[in-house]
């Protein structure tokens, strides 16, 4: 039997926006979880229920309990660039998705080849499911070379940009 509360008495309801942004971060915490970047992904709240399905392998489900993803290890090996005489740094795909260098359609890209980039800086985004996750520098140097092309589609890991690393 569920209580009323009186409505004077009830909190104010979250604003849209608000709402969206929590499923949003609840969603990207939720896929930095899994091994590998499902192809889809269903939550709902009543009951509390998450899907996450792979085109490789079965899905894998939770209730309230803990996500299990051992059937997402299906994560194809990354592709390495070819050995080169300059040592390289290269800034991976944090998911499956769409690669952009800017922020936006027209925009200049975050960064070009010859750019210094720093640790934690944002180069590029990836489109996931409709959310444009941020792809971050983890290394100080200067960026040599773009690997994929604005559009092109990516997988979880794979080699997107080329850093040469400084220790400055």
């Amino acid at each position: 039997m569920k209580q009323q509360i009186p409505a004077e008495q009830a909190p104010p309801a979250p604003e849209l926006g608000d709402v969206l942004d929590t499923v949003r971060q609840s969603a990207l915490h939720l896929l930095s979880g899994f091994p590998a970047a499902p192809s889809s992904l269903r939550i709902s709240v009543g009951e509390v229920s998450v899907q996450a399905d792979w085109a490789a392998g079965p899905p894998v489900a939770a209730g309230p309990a803990p996500v299990r993803a051992e059937a997402a290890a299906t994560r194809a090996p990354a592709a390495e660039a070819p050995a080169e005489a300059e040592p390289r740094e290269y800034v991976r795909a944090p998911s499956v998705g769409v690669f952009y260098r800017a922020p936006e359609p027209g925009a200049d890209p975050f960064v070009a080849e010859g750019d210094p980039v720093q640790p934690g800086q944002q180069v590029a985004i990836v489109e996931a499911m409709k959310l444009m996750i941020p792809v971050k520098a983890d290394v100080r140097g200067e960026l040599v070379e773009v690997l994929k092309q604005d559009g092109e589609p990516v997988e979880y890991d794979e080699p997107l940009l080329a850093v040469r690393p400084s220790d400055g």
